[in-house]
Parts: C-alpha cells; structure tokens; sequence
C-alpha cells in the first residue's frame, strides 16, 4: 500500500512537470505585431524596408541607424522630448538614405552605419536627460512642479 502511495505521488509529480512547459510555451507564443508603452502612436517604416529580401538587410538597418541618429540630436537640439520630437515621419532618413547612400556598396553602407551609430551614442546622455527632466515635470503633482520650475 505505501509502494503504491509513492508510485502514485511520483507519477504525480513527473506529469505535473513535464506538462508545465508545454502550457508555458503556449502562452510565450511570439507576434508580428510591435505595441509600445511610450508613444504608441509611431510611425512605421516605409514598405520598402520591410519588405527588403534578407540580403539586403544592411540598408534597412542603415535607414535606421540615421533616423535614430536623427531624432536623439533633434531632441537635444530642440530640448523637447514629446511623441513628434522622438519619432517623426521616416522621410527625412529615407531621403539622406536615398540621396547619399542607395548606390554605395554594402561595405560603404556598413561603415555609415557604424557612422550613425556613433552619432547616436554621443547624443543619447544629453538626449535621455531631456526625457528624464520632462518625464519628472509630468509625474510630479502641481505643487511640487512650481518648486522644480523655480
């Protein structure tokens, strides 16, 4: 009778394991759709981008390099972090992709990347204090934002 308590506890046990993970999977299912906390409301990129083969990757990935560069130097430039400021239209990244850099070779686009990269990372200290100081005048209720405003 014990033999068979155990037996049954085990058997228990193991099916109790071995069915968790398949039921997690199931909820960790992955979609196409993006959804963003902040600033829900972006732009998408242009269908050619998404729609780029594979192989051709580099120049989506460069188009975003130099929008990305150019919204967080447009921020610190500007000293504004609203919705518009951080995630305009793509056309003005389409445009320097277009006119500098559509027919260079997949080596010369790699290196504006990089290029872009950098500018980006220069600009996103100044650019993220901004966005920190207008998120912290948002949240505070209005008494103590008169205080900060002083």
């Amino acid at each position: 009778m014990r033999q068979a308590g155990c037996t049954l506890v085990l058997t228990a046990l193991v099916l109790g394991l071995t069915s968790a993970p398949g039921f997690a999977e199931r909820n960790l299912v992955p979609t196409l759709e993006r959804s963003f906390d902040v600033c829900p409301d972006r732009p998408a990129e242009p269908v050619w981008m998404q729609e780029i083969p594979l192989r051709q990757a580099y120049q989506r990935l460069l188009v975003q390099d130099i929008y990305r560069a150019q919204n967080l130097e447009r921020i610190v430039e500007i000293g504004n972090c609203d919705c518009a400021t951080r995630f305009p239209s793509w056309d003005a990244a389409d445009a320097v992709f277009r006119e500098l850099y559509a027919s260079d070779e997949r080596w010369e686009m790699l290196e504006a990347s990089d290029a872009y990269n950098r500018r980006a990372n220069a600009a996103r200290p100044a650019a993220k204090a901004i966005c920190e100081a207008v998120e912290q005048l948002v949240t505070q209720p209005r008494y103590e934002r008169r205080h900060l405003l002083r």
